[in-house]
């Protein structure tokens, strides 16, 4: 399929976002549910970082720590809310360099989630002693 051309489902209207989806040839179906399966799992990840957050600001009210519960709060539903954006720019970049047969995007948010999980780790180990 030629760069300016619209990719179509079969009988139905142009796939969105049209800046993926307009774009190339279709991927084998088993990369494109691999990389669904992926975005998902960091979704996941970022679901887990809210519950944590939330767990942070009900036992800050609970448990007197000064304001490192506070901070494990804020920390963890930030790192949630990048990653959750995060997951989408990740998947519209694999799913439109698959579809022009580029190599893959390196992965440009694990570090953050890494340095997310490690400041974390500090604050949970600093509330703890």
């Amino acid at each position: 399929m030629a760069e300016g051309r619209t990719a179509r489902a079969p009988d139905g209207p142009a796939r969105r976002p049209r800046r993926v989806f307009g774009v190339g040839d279709e991927p084998d179906p088993r990369f494109t549910l691999a990389n669904e399966r992926t975005v998902l799992a960091w979704v996941r990840t970022a679901l887990a970082f809210v519950v944590a957050g939330l767990a942070a600001a009900v036992a800050d009210d609970v448990v007197d720590t000064g304001h490192l519960l506070r901070a494990v709060a804020v920390v963890s539903v930030t790192v949630a809310a990048w990653l959750s954006v995060t997951a989408l720019l990740r998947w519209a970049r694999a799913e439109r360099a698959m579809r022009l047969q580029q190599p893959l995007p390196a992965p440009s948010g694990l570090a953050v989630v890494v340095l997310g999980v490690l400041a974390l780790s500090v604050l949970a180990l600093l509330a703890l002693l």
